[in-house]
């Protein structure tokens, strides 16, 4: 009878250091009442309060079968921590408390009576939108090796010059091209300088703002015509066609 009562005093003392050592080093454990410990790990706690909010809203009784099935999860849960299988109690826990959270989910509420569809009328046509302005200026061209202005260049640049002011918004790129005579670097200096004097004669006698006009040289680059150099033909329609400064719209 002695060893009986010992037995069960070591027991207890047993039941109550490992308890103590839980609540001492472990947050993942949760204290209960009803059980052989004092504390648990939390995750069967959780199962079996989603278990009970199951049946106080009903499931008991709309789903018997289903709800029967998470009881037994979690009874099994228990079965497997009792055997010191943590992580298995742990996963079967949460496997009930989630059974639990989904028993008798509710219907879905009744689809939407269609509505009757009105067809409504064509729409009016849009106005067509007006064709793009096109805006072409006339080239300058210049004698051999020169960068002079003649009359006949600055009669033409007068024509772009009233392009310009009747239409403000754009802006021009001057473009000075030489002839194929003469060095590639040389012809270049001589596009550039070609380039610069329409620039100068559109602000000083056209009143043309500076900011509307960039200037770029191209030399013998992008010739007008093919051209084939030779001291007899400087004055060849093709040598002529390609001295010549050409502005481009580049904002509009």
């Amino acid at each position: 009878m002695k060893a009986f009562f010992l037995s069960r005093i070591l027991k207890g003392v047993s039941i109550l250091f490992i308890s103590a050592g839980l609540l001492w080093g472990c947050a993942a454990y949760e204290m209960v009442h009803d059980k052989p410990v004092l504390f648990v790990l939390k995750e069967l706690p959780e199962a079996e309060r989603a278990i009970e909010e199951a049946r106080l809203s009903g499931a008991a009784t709309k789903c018997p079968e289903e709800f029967q099935k998470a009881q037994a999860m979690l009874d099994e849960a228990y079965r497997i921590y009792w055997e010191c299988r943590d992580d298995e109690a742990v996963e079967k826990a949460r496997a009930a408390r989630d059974k639990a959270k989904s028993l008798c989910p509710p219907l879905p509420p009744p689809a939407p009576e269609p509505t009757p569809t009105v067809t409504p009328p064509p729409p009016s046509p849009e106005p067509k939108p007006e064709p793009a302005k096109v805006i072409i200026f006339e080239d300058v061209y210049f004698d051999f090796d020169m960068i002079l202005l003649t009359k006949e260049t600055e009669e033409t640049l007068k024509r772009d010059i009233q392009i310009l002011k009747e239409n403000i918004e754009v802006k021009v790129q001057i473009e000075g091209y030489a002839c194929a005579h003469g060095r590639e670097k040389y012809n270049l200096l001589l596009g550039e300088w070609r380039a610069a004097a329409v620039k100068e004669y559109l602000i000083k006698e056209g009143g043309i703002s500076p900011d509307r006009l960039t200037t770029i040289s191209y030399g013998e680059g992008h010739l007008a015509m093919p051209e084939i150099p030779t001291p007899k033909n400087k004055n060849s329609k093709e040598a002529k066609a390609n001295r010549r400064v050409h502005l481009k719209v580049i904002i509009r």
